[in-house]
């Protein structure tokens, strides 16, 4: 697991290297959804990427950087699902061998899916097996890269590329935004880091599920705090057990307060999202 503090032009190399494999998100707006809010939202839906989210980018970059000796090995994640299928669709698509670890309460369609792209699925029980124990004891038995969901420099660097083409994209629409929002992991660490200075003005929220808002009680209290329970949200694609150190890293300093979302909001969103949008969306 490469574990370094990534840089902004980590972000940048990483979006030169994988841009030509990912999908290039649009921006969306709604006006019923900036009448509702009061203001003008746009929304860039990562549902439309590869394997149906953000997480690809993220896994493209780190298996697009492995050496040929690392390639040979083969790749090991951890993931409820988003992440395993990014990694075993990438694995698939540039040829090397992916063993995913995931929790047995993750979406049968996810962990079928995981499947089908070639990868072995190992699954376990998160409520009484702790994931990092687990996957460090695999990681040594089976001698595998480990890619890691969140805290791994060259995820966090290809979730960034969201970053750059957000500045590309709001530039036409001569925008300067006043609120990012995004749910937290290298997600929000690889945003925050591919923005850096661009729109001084702005303010970043972590959003996550009621009950795992990890994030946003850590940043109140400047030190990782980590989550009571493990399960139990329907926003189960985004749950964590805390912070991750890199991301956290990049953010603790640079975030305003979290934003927390109870299941009932999540699912309003899935909603809204179907009726007005024509978006399929998941929970988290």
């Amino acid at each position: 697991m490469n574990n370094i503090l990534p840089t902004q032009q980590d972000v940048y190399t990483a979006y030169a290297r994988i841009k030509d494999m990912v999908v290039k998100t649009p921006l969306i707006e709604n006006h019923i959804l900036n009448e509702i809010c009061g203001g003008r939202v746009l929304l860039k839906p990562e549902n439309l990427q590869r394997t149906g989210s953000f997480k690809f980018r993220g896994a493209s970059n780190a298996l697009m950087s492995l050496d040929d000796v690392a390639k040979a090995k083969g790749v090991i994640a951890c993931s409820s699902g988003n992440h395993a299928q990014g990694v075993a669709e990438v694995a698939r698509l540039i040829g090397i061998r992916a063993v995913i670890l995931m929790p047995e309460d993750a979406p049968s369609s996810k962990i079928s899916r995981t499947r089908r792209s070639g990868a072995e699925v190992v699954l376990y029980d998160r409520t009484t097996v702790d994931r990092e124990v687990l996957i460090k004891e695999m990681v040594q038995e089976r001698d595998m890269e480990l890619i890691h969901p969140f805290n791994d420099t060259r995820v966090i660097a290809g979730q960034g590329s969201i970053a750059i083409e957000l500045k590309e994209q709001l530039a036409d629409l001569d925008v300067q935004p006043h609120h990012l929002l995004s749910c937290v992991g290298g997600l929000i660490g690889g945003i925050t880091l591919g923005l850096g200075d661009h729109f001084p003005n702005i303010t970043i929220h972590s959003c996550e599920p009621e009950g795992f808002d990890d994030y946003a009680k850590s940043l109140k209290a400047g030190k990782p705090i980590r989550n009571a329970q493990l399960s139990g949200s329907l926003c189960d694609a985004i749950i964590t057990p805390e912070p991750g150190e890199l991301s956290f890293a990049i953010c603790k300093d640079i975030l305003s307060d979290g934003l927390v979302v109870s299941d009932d909001e999540a699912m309003a969103a899935v909603k809204f999202a179907f009726e007005e949008l024509k978006l399929v969306l998941e929970p988290g």
